[in-house]
């Protein structure tokens, strides 16, 4: 027996009003989110007896965002903030018939990234968020993982770094790696995303030796 299949019970037997959010009941679609034991978990992956039962089970709505009604909080937050992010933009076709020419490891790259099944379980544990609710300034992990899907993708010719720097927020990150530990999906957010896109970001507005290196590029222009 998962969590959700309890609230399901309390739901049938005690509260027919109580209102939660789920869909797949599977752990792909990220519908049912919430906060158990004060963790950010999938309700529908969290079995009952890996849990302590010697003492009360608290289920929370995730409070990086606004509470709406019992376990449903309010996220289309995020949907506003992927709006803002600059979408694919690809390169000329490598070949006369239209096609491109990708290494595997440059495809494998980004693979990872595409597995998030947006549960927004690491924006809620995000401290930038949760705690100071940031929410203006910095776009979250979830976001940051989005925008690196594109800056790496092979394909991608698309500049979003200035974006990271002056809009995204990415400086207020101090990489504590809380998102991925809460990752069901175990996508190494900051490792493989946000540490990556961080030095991109240095390199182009604080590396010296970046900067006099674009200064003698252009001048030969």
């Amino acid at each position: 027996m998962v969590v959700l299949d309890a609230v399901h019970q309390i739901q049938a037997e005690q509260a027919g009003d109580l209102a939660v959010r789920w869909n797949c009941k599977a752990g792909k679609c990220g519908s049912c989110s919430a906060e158990i034991n004060g963790m950010p978990k999938l309700m529908c992956m969290t079995r009952l007896n890996a849990l302590p039962l010697d003492r009360p089970l608290t289920v929370e709505p995730m409070k990086a965002f606004p509470h709406m009604k019992d376990l449903v909080t309010d996220v289309s937050w995020n949907y506003e903030v992927k709006k803002r992010i600059p979408k694919f933009q690809p390169r000329q076709p490598d070949a006369p018939d239209g096609t491109w020419r990708i290494a595997q490891e440059d495809v494998e790259r980004v693979q990872e990234f595409r597995k998030c099944i947006e549960c927004y379980l690491c924006q809620d544990v995000c401290h930038v968020l949760r705690d100071h609710h940031m929410h203006e300034q910095f776009i979250g992990p979830r976001f940051l993982v989005y925008a690196a899907a594109l800056e790496m993708h092979p394909l991608d010719v698309g500049d979003r770094v200035a974006d990271l720097r002056k809009q995204f927020g990415i400086g207020l990150c101090n990489i504590t790696k809380c998102c991925t530990k809460v990752c069901p999906e175990s996508i190494t957010i900051t490792d493989n995303a946000i540490i990556p896109l961080k030095e991109r970001v240095v390199d182009r507005f604080f590396d010296p030796l970046s900067k006099l290196f674009r200064v003698f590029s252009n001048s030969k222009r």
